[in-house]
């Protein structure tokens, strides 16, 4: 693993992908195949790209069922309380409608509704993600939308992974559907004789998913567009070069573009990490996703104190971020940009994607700089309440006016004196 001290023109290694001209026409292409042909299309698209040939297109309860048969009872037990602890901590994010009357008595305020429906996106391919579903489902639970959809790429058998039928199920979730790609995303923004549209799609996705996201966002809100996975580890002599190493690999083995960085004012656990890089990786089934990972986007970068350790950090930007280092807990209030921040040698990185609570889905490329992980606001409106006293617009009505002039709309200002004329005439 490479190994480099900071300097002031620190190249970060990011992987932004925003796809060629042939996967952008590609996904436009299957957007208006969708619109066109509705049902049909999906059927069509999803015997092409997933070897499956489908006649109903929706999840039956006999799946549900038999997915419910397949998954061990400790297994099941373990999604349950994962759904608990994820459905727990989103409550806490659940904020009320509020007013408040001025000194003029003009009633003033924000309303908060949820969202009517939300449409969840969980890939498929070479791995399922139960954990994918619980995170993007419950939040909008927690939210109150009444309408969520479900959609997830089939395997060539035509079914769904069972863990994420049994994580859809305890999460409430009542629409699921087998569709997968720019054809599902296309579906859930504009609807086909199956699958109602929705008014937002969350989760992440491959390259074409995030493409035919960018493509219908405006018809249809999103949550972002997802890069591949990152990871920094912030640490100094108090770590385990063992455990530090093994972090950074469970990044590195979910994408060949995946990012994992060590930021260390210590040179000795540096080569201790770095040498634990080199006799862990060999051992892992995804071998080789990890390693190409590691080898064009991981690094190590040594620094001269923690001080320029978390700046580098701050630079960076990072998904998930872990700390470990003596007085862990001090240091988080010098990091200003950071989708997670996993405090001390307990909270490795897997702890959050799949149990604690927090969401698991964050900002990637350097865009915790000014986004958030997916919350319980992401399924909510806010409405604001203006109801303006006699005696408020009296005192304010020729400044509105004098305000709306500057900006020579000269209508708003006369629909503001109307009313002050009305008054006087009475």
């Amino acid at each position: 693993m490479n190994i480099q001290k900071v300097t002031s023109e620190l190249t970060l290694k990011r992987s932004v992908d925003s796809g060629t001209e042939e996967q952008r026409s590609a996904v436009q292409r299957i957007i208006q195949m969708v619109r066109d042909q509705g049902d049909e299309a999906l059927r069509k698209l999803t015997e092409t790209y997933d070897g499956a040939k489908l006649i109903s297109l929706k999840v039956t309860q006999e799946e549900i069922s038999q997915a419910y048969e397949e998954i061990p009872e400790e297994m099941v037990a373990i999604i349950q309380e994962a759904a608990e602890n994820i459905y727990r901590f989103h409550q806490k994010q659940l904020k009320e409608s509020w007013m408040y009357t001025d000194q003029n008595g003009s009633l003033l305020g924000q309303k908060i509704t949820p969202l009517d429906s939300a449409g969840v996106y969980v890939p498929g391919g070479t791995a399922a993600y139960p954990s994918s579903v619980l995170m993007n489902v419950l939040p909008a639970k927690v939210a109150g939308v009444q309408r969520i959809v479900m959609v997830s790429p089939p395997g060539p058998d035509g079914k769904l992974p069972a863990g994420v039928l049994v994580a859809a199920d305890i999460a409430g979730v009542k629409e699921i559907y087998k569709v997968g790609g720019a054809q599902a995303v296309a579906a859930l923004a504009y609807g086909t004789e199956s699958i109602q549209r929705v008014d937002k799609i969350t989760g992440p996705g491959n390259i074409y998913v995030a493409l035919a996201k960018r493509e219908v966002f405006g018809d249809v809100d999103i949550d972002m567009i997802a890069g591949p996975s990152e990871i920094a580890v912030l640490a100094d002599d108090s770590a385990d070069p063992r455990e530090v190493a093994a972090d950074l690999l469970s990044q590195a083995e979910h994408d060949p573009r995946a990012s994992s960085i060590l930021v260390t004012p210590s040179p000795a656990l540096a080569e201790a990490v770095a040498k634990e890089i080199d006799k862990q990786l060999p051992t892992l089934p995804r071998q080789d996703i990890a390693q190409e990972a590691i080898e064009n986007y991981g690094a190590i970068y040594i620094t001269k104190d923690l001080e320029e350790a978390i700046e580098t950090i701050n630079q960076l930007a990072p998904e998930h971020l872990e700390i470990i280092t003596d007085h862990a807990l001090e240091a988080v209030k010098d990091i200003r940009h950071a989708g997670a921040i996993f405090v001390g040698r307990y909270s490795s990185e897997p702890v959050g994607d799949y149990f604690a609570g927090p969401n698991h889905v964050l900002p990637t490329n350097g865009t915790a700089r000014f986004s958030s992980p997916l919350n319980v606001d992401d399924f909510l409106k806010k409405s604001s309440i203006i109801m303006y006293s006699e005696q408020a617009f009296t005192a304010n009505h020729e400044k509105i006016a004098a305000f709306a002039r500057l900006e020579g709309l000269e209508a708003h200002a006369r629909a503001v004196e109307a009313r002050a004329k009305n008054k006087q005439m009475r």
